[in-house]
């Protein structure tokens, strides 16, 4: 509540100190490439801190005046970090749990249902509701599971599968099941 009755009212100004100041410097002219977000802000507090106004300093700087008082109350409230950086965006909860994602691959590693001559991503998500692995899921949430583990059920030979694996090498050297046995 304190912090909207504060912004609602007029920008008060900033003042940097001369270490900030430097740093601000030393990040823009430091021989590193900087974005164009930064580098905006960074402006915006060199000029804020130079008493400039916030309609002007957006006009200087090619912005909005609403991002010019987000950037200067950032400073006042939380520091010059703060200021420079961006707030952590949210990343929305997993569709699927690593159990029901084994449990997909796992099915589709197996033969289709009755009546199909592959699994498709279609499929697989029809399969995965009627088996109960998942309340819902989309064609998309299967696509990048797909993606992600690299499977192509679609094609004619899976090459995934349990079945189409290369067996363990044999301690003299050739695969499993590879050696002739031995008449003696």
């Amino acid at each position: 509540m304190e912090r909207r009755k504060r912004r609602q009212g007029k920008f008060p100004g900033l003042q940097l100190t001369a270490r900030e100041r430097q740093a601000l410097r030393e990040a823009r002219g430091g021989g590193r490439r900087l974005s164009e977000r930064r580098w905006r802000r960074i402006r915006i507090l060199e000029l804020l801190d130079r008493g400039w106004n916030l309609s002007q300093t957006a006009t200087a700087v090619g912005t909005y005046p609403r991002e010019v008082r987000r950037v200067g109350w950032r400073y006042l409230e939380l520091g010059l970090d703060a200021a420079l950086t961006d707030d952590p965006r949210p990343k929305p909860p997993k569709l699927l749990d690593a159990t029901q994602q084994a449990a997909i691959v796992a099915m589709v590693c197996g033969p289709p249902p009755p009546g199909h001559a592959r699994w498709t991503i279609v499929l697989t998500a029809q399969e995965a509701q009627r088996r109960g692995v998942v309340g819902t899921v989309g064609r998309e949430t299967i696509r990048r599971l797909f993606v992600n583990h690299a499977l192509k059920p679609w094609r004619e030979k899976n090459v995934v599968c349990a079945a189409a694996r290369p067996g363990i090498p044999a301690a003299d050297g050739g695969g499993a099941g590879s050696a002739e046995p031995t008449v003696g």
